[in-house]
């Protein structure tokens, strides 16, 4: 079955995706979802360009050609563009599809996802129905911003990520930037929490955490005081009415 994984933003959703790409020596396939998204950008579309360059030409040749003749021919693989949800089920190797951030897409994406996560199969009506000769492992990620239907939850095995605890942050620091110190990690980490603990518009996630890591390193700093939270702060904190309240609350003015 697929896997939907729900948390907040940052705390690992997608690169547990491509960890298990790499893991099963798998090719990765990514629909980023988004308000707007549709049928053409998740499934398919056809080359109209193309096509009509193709009943241009034939109109020009005079080749006799019935327009069923030539209806058959433009609607087939040559003119078809094929976007990730129809690539990852024509593949025959190894794939991990990723549909990731499936809350801000509209409810309606929902449903062309049913057919695919139901039966790994796409339904083109010139070609007829595809299907997948080699399932993909699929992961829909999701921030929770809105409630998914039950009808896609039904088809998924359901996993909550959440932030790590300290000490398992601390190692992911640690294993991605082994050259910073211990105790500056530590207290790296911990000032992180302390942020996540705010009402803020965004919390750190992971990522940021690494970034102010590599950040610290760069600059030289052996310490994490309040000079340099305050002078470093906005490589985790995006927002101004973040920083000012996470200089109120850590008490950095």
């Amino acid at each position: 079955k697929p896997l939907l994984v729900e948390g907040p933003a940052g705390v690992g959703k997608t690169e547990l995706a491509k960890a298990l790409a790499t893991a099963t020596d798998a090719e990765l396939i990514r629909l980023q979802c988004y308000e707007g998204l549709d049928e053409s950008r998740a499934l398919y579309e056809w080359n109209y360009k193309k096509q009509l360059l193709r009943i241009q030409s034939s109109a020009a040749t005079a080749s006799g050609e019935s327009w069923d003749e030539v209806h058959d021919d433009i609607f087939t693989d040559e003119f078809l563009l094929a976007r990730p949800l129809l690539t990852a089920i024509r593949r025959t190797g190894p794939t991990v599809l990723l549909i990731d951030e499936t809350d801000k897409a509209d409810v309606e994406v929902e449903g062309l996802l049913l057919e695919v996560l139901s039966d790994f199969q796409v339904t083109v009506p010139e070609l007829g129905t595809i299907v997948a000769t080699r399932r993909p492992l699929v992961v829909l990620t999701s921030n929770a911003t809105r409630e998914l239907s039950e009808a896609l939850k039904r088809r998924c095995l359901y996993l909550a990520l959440d932030y790590p605890s300290a000490e398992r942050e601390r190692e992911i620091v640690q294993a991605k930037v082994p050259e910073l110190a211990p105790n500056l990690a530590e207290q790296l980490v911990r000032t992180v929490r302390a942020l996540r603990a705010l009402e803020l518009k965004k919390s750190p996630s992971i990522a940021e955490t690494l970034d102010w890591a590599h950040t610290l390193l760069a600059l030289g700093l052996s310490t994490l005081d309040e000079s340099a939270v305050k002078s470093t702060l906005g490589v985790v904190l995006k927002h101004a009415s973040d920083q000012e309240r996470a200089a109120t609350e850590l008490r950095l003015n």
